[in-house]
C-alpha cells in the first residue's frame, strides 16, 4: 500500500529551439495539481441506458503555486524571450534630502551614474503630498528632472524642506527579461518532471512535452507573493507523453 503527503518536487526544462537546457526547479513549491480529463462519448440504443461508453479526446493539466521568484524560471517556461544575467532595473522608493532655500534648488540621486534613470514621483517628507513634474523651470510645488545626471530641481520650497524622491536605475548584477512582441505562435515547450517521497515510496510523473498558458504574480499587504503557474501536456516527437512511475 503506498501513500503519497507533501507538495513534493517539480522541475521543467525548456526543450526547444532557444532553449537553456537547465532543468529548473519550481522553488518554495506549495502544491501542483495535475489532472487527466478525458471526453466521453455514450452510445444509445431504444433503451434508456447507453449500451457502450468510449472516452474521446483527453487533455491533461497542470497548476503549480510556486513561492521562489525566479526570473530564468519564468522566461524558458512562459515568456521565451532575452533574459539578461548582466544587468536588471532597480527602484529607489523614499530617497530622502532636505532642499529648499533661496532660488532653485537641486539634489543630486545616490545612484546617478546607474543610467538610464527613470523618474517616479517626488513627495514632500511632512505630509506626504507629491510634487508636480515639469520639463524645465519648475515653480512652487513643482520639480524637473534630468535623466541623463540624476539631478532633480525644484522651485521655490522653504529652506530645509525634506522631500522622498523615488526613481528607477540601471544595476549591474540580477536578472533582466525584455519583453517583445513576438509573433503568434510562438510558444517556449518544457518538460516536466514531478517527484513525490513519502517514507519509502517514490511517484514520478514525467509529462514529455508541456506548454504554459497562465502565469500570475500576485501582491497582498500581508502575506508572500506565490505565483501560478498552469501548463498543458502533450505529445512529443515521437508520439510519447511521458510516464507514470510508483513503488507499488
Amino acid at each position: 500500500m503506498e501513500f503519497g503527503f507533501g507538495s513534493g518536487v517539480l522541475t521543467g526544462v525548456r526543450t526547444d529551439a532557444g532553449g537553456s537546457l537547465t532543468p529548473i526547479r519550481f522553488g518554495a513549491l506549495q502544491n501542483v495539481d495535475v489532472e487527466f480529463a478525458g471526453d466521453t462519448k455514450e452510445l444509445f440504443a431504444t433503451n434508456q441506458y447507453p449500451i457502450d461508453t468510449a472516452r474521446g479526446k483527453t487533455k491533461i493539466t497542470g497548476k503549480a503555486k510556486v513561492a521562489e521568484i525566479k526570473a530564468r524560471m519564468f522566461n524558458d517556461l512562459f515568456f521565451g524571450q532575452t533574459l539578461s544575467t548582466t544587468t536588471s532595473q532597480k527602484y529607489a522608493w523614499n530617497e530622502s534630502s532636505a532642499v529648499g532655500g533661496t532660488g532653485a534648488a537641486s539634489y543630486t540621486v545616490a545612484n546617478a551614474g546607474s543610467t538610464p534613470l527613470t523618474d517616479q514621483g517626488v513627495f514632500l517628507a511632512s505630509n506626504g503630498n507629491q510634487l508636480i513634474a515639469v520639463s524645465s523651470a519648475p515653480g512652487v510645488n513643482q520639480y524637473a528632472f534630468n535623466a541623463s545626471t540624476g539631478v532633480y530641481t525644484f522651485g521655490s520650497l522653504p529652506a530645509g524642506t525634506g522631500v522622498l524622491v523615488n526613481y528607477q536605475y540601471t544595476f549591474t548584477g540580477g536578472n533582466s527579461i525584455a519583453l517583445g512582441n513576438p509573433l503568434m505562435g510562438n510558444t517556449p515547450r518544457f518538460k516536466a518532471t514531478l517527484f513525490q517521497q513519502f517514507e519509502d515510496n517514490q511517484i514520478v510523473l514525467v509529462l514529455n512535452a508541456c506548454v504554459s498558458n497562465r502565469l500570475t504574480f500576485p501582491t497582498r499587504i500581508d502575506d508572500y507573493v506565490i505565483e501560478d503557474l498552469d501548463f498543458s501536456a502533450f505529445a512529443d516527437a515521437a508520439g510519447n507523453v511521458g510516464s507514470w512511475n510508483s513503488t507499488n
